[in-house]
């Protein structure tokens, strides 16, 4: 038996929109089994600033890690960091 779907409602703006589907069960307006996976190359991830207070000389070491792999300290940092997340999240989570 084909289920048939809710037609989605006109919007009078954004706002309206978005509280809609926050409360919204998608599966009433969309047969998800037809779903296609898409990728949006060129959407950045949403950063947000933060501030941690680091030791001078390990600030330094960074500088100097980052110089010889030639990429800016910052980005160095966030690799570090992602790449420690990823392992704590591996042992303390096995999949």
């Amino acid at each position: 038996m084909k289920k048939i779907f809710k037609a989605i409602p006109k919007f009078k703006n954004e706002d309206e929109e978005r509280s809609f589907w926050a409360k919204a069960d998608t599966s009433q307006y969309f047969d998800w089994s037809k779903a296609e996976s898409v990728v949006f190359p060129n959407l950045r991830r949403t950063t947000r600033a933060v501030s941690v207070r680091l030791p001078e000389s390990l600030i330094n070491y960074l500088k100097m890690l980052a110089n010889k792999k030639d990429v800016p300290y910052q980005s160095l940092m966030k690799i570090f960091l992602a790449e420690r997340v990823e392992k704590e999240l591996r042992v303390n989570f096995p999949s």
